[in-house]
């Protein structure tokens, strides 16, 4: 049998051959491993953020101190020794008086129980009883709402003399008693009516649909559409003049915090109903001594509406890190911490439980929780603003550099949790470094992530608004109670108030309804609750 010799550079050749596509099939196998592990840290994110805690409490955190910072690595440390922890167990006994405290801000109504007066004899000699005591017993009791129709009726004065005297119509004396103008002409809206479906919508998050079946139940035939209207041609007739107040204060603060989230109206002109809008929220630092949350919808998420909302305000700006915030002039962006750490909690939480006591995410936490807690220690010593400037300077600077230095000199795989978390770092470094530029700013933008869930609550409630003129409502409504609430009054009250009095006052004289304003009546501000020993 003969046998043939394969040409050595054929050899060759399939051999470089085989070699490059062995080597293709392993980098291949690496990237698809990759991409395996891309997916499963994704599913388990996604999966703790449905059904983990919400809470943004860190648990066995990473204690980190200020010594050897100028090196990020010499933070780890294996064998040195864990903190000890004393333990402290107690009873707590029921407080004394505790019930009697909770219900001191509500009103008394005392019901006697006393024997009739045949029955207040003495049945052992005769003489006649006295009170040497009483025995209380306290119980809540629930008015329910009622619906009365509230009649106005006009008295019409005339003279009969002058009557008798009177040649022409229109020389007889004809005065009318004066009547409180109505919130909107030829409606049966009230003050107390319109502000009952404001604070029910708005506060209580219950949808017109539900109202109007409410209302059925009272014996009135009130339409959400109907109630729509009301909610509308109020929120724009009295309402946006105190919005438009509001706002002029609010442009006057040096330091405000920012945020936006999507909103979803079925009739805009020329967009599809799944669109998504946008609801903007602006408000108030925690140093501001009259607090203001304000609203605004727009269709769109361009940066160009901030910047016309913001126009003549100059200052400090808290975000989230949106882009569209930093075009604005005479406007300097502060970034959030708190958004910093989710990164690295949501790689946490996307890493398997065993993997993550030493995970590079436990340690880009165990920074931000180290900010967090110096934060609440200038709380606690309750500091100025240039006070606390100075101690972070000295103490927390050095940490969020640190932390920088830290990412700069790690390594981390792009398409991770914890390489998104590296690039937002970098990305946002210098926002997140403005904080430390003035002792009135804060760590963190949860001050206007708390002044936005509401609409957020209520989203999830009624999904959608029909048309731009109920968003534009909407904003102002908003903009009026989280005011309110920001300024310890209560909704409702304080919404029946401003329907009752602006119809009959001058515009030069809205300003006195502004939450904050000594005129505001008494029914209408919270009570404080007694402070804590």
């Amino acid at each position: 049998m003969k046998t043939t010799l394969e040409h050595p550079t054929n050899q060759e050749e399939k051999y470089n051959k085989l070699a490059t596509e062995n080597a293709e099939l392993k980098s291949q196998n690496a990237e698809l491993k990759a991409l395996i592990a891309y997916y499963e840290n994704k599913l388990r994110l996604a999966q703790a953020r449905r059904f983990g805690a919400s809470s943004e409490k860190t648990q066995d955190p990473l204690q980190l101190t200020l010594d050897g910072f100028n090196e990020a690595e010499a933070l780890v440390n294996e064998t040195a020794p864990e903190p000890e922890i004393e333990e402290i167990t107690y009873k707590r006994k029921k407080q004394k008086g505790k019930r009697a405290e909770d219900l001191s801000q509500l009103p008394i109504e005392v019901i006697e129980h006393e024997l009739p007066e045949d029955e207040r004899d003495c049945p052992k000699c005769g003489n006649t009883l006295h009170v040497m005591a009483h025995n209380t017993r306290n119980q809540l009791k629930i008015i329910p709402a009622k619906v009365v129709v509230e009649e106005h009726r006009q008295a019409v004065y005339s003279c009969r003399n002058c009557e008798k005297k009177a040649t022409e119509v229109g020389d007889a004396t004809i005065i009318k008693a004066p009547m409180p103008a109505p919130i909107i002409k030829n409606s049966l809206a009230s003050p107390s009516a319109v502000a009952h479906i404001m604070a029910q919508k708005y506060v209580m998050y219950l949808p017109l649909y539900r109202q109007e079946q409410e209302w059925k139940r009272q014996g009135v035939a009130l339409s959400r559409q109907t109630m729509a209207n009301w909610v509308i041609r109020a929120a724009m007739d009295w309402l946006l003049p105190l919005y438009v107040l509001l706002k002029s204060v609010l442009l006057q603060s040096g330091v405000l915090h920012g945020d936006e989230t999507t909103a979803q109206v079925l009739k805009e002109s020329g967009r599809e109903a799944n669109q998504k809008s946008y609801m903007w929220l602006y408000r108030t630092s925690r140093d501001a001594s009259r607090p203001i949350a304000l609203y605004e919808y727009t269709e769109t998420r361009e940066a160009d509406h901030p910047r016309k909302f913001l126009e003549g305000f100059s200052g400090w700006l808290h975000t989230d890190g949106y882009v569209g915030y930093r075009s604005i002039s005479d406007v300097q962006t502060v970034g959030c911490w708190a958004h910093m750490r989710r990164y690295f909690e949501d790689a946490l939480k996307a890493m398997p439980k065993n993997a993550r006591p030493d995970s590079l995410a436990k340690i880009g936490e165990a920074y931000c929780n180290k900010l967090f807690e110096l934060e609440r220690k200038y709380d606690e010593q309750n500091l100025t603003p240039d006070e606390r400037h100075a101690a972070r300077l000295e103490n927390s600077v050095p940490v969020a550099q640190a932390f920088f230095t830290w990412i700069e000199k790690t390594p981390a795989l792009p398409k991770s949790p914890i390489g998104e978390a590296f690039t937002y770092a970098v990305n946002q470094r210098e926002y997140l470094m403005n904080v430390f530029n003035d002792g009135k700013l804060e760590l963190s933008n949860n001050r206007a992530e708390r002044s936005i869930k509401p609409f957020v609550m209520g989203r999830k409630n009624f999904l959608f608004c029909f048309t731009p003129a109920g968003a534009h409502a909407s904003a102002i409504i908003y903009s009026i109670i989280e005011t309110a609430k920001e300024n310890n009054l209560r909704p409702f009250e304080y919404l029946q108030y401003v329907f009752h009095t602006m119809p009959n006052i001058l515009p030069s004289n809205f300003a006195s309804l502004l939450p904050w304003s000594d005129s505001i009546p008494a029914h209408c501000i919270r009570p404080s609750p007694k402070s804590k020993k």
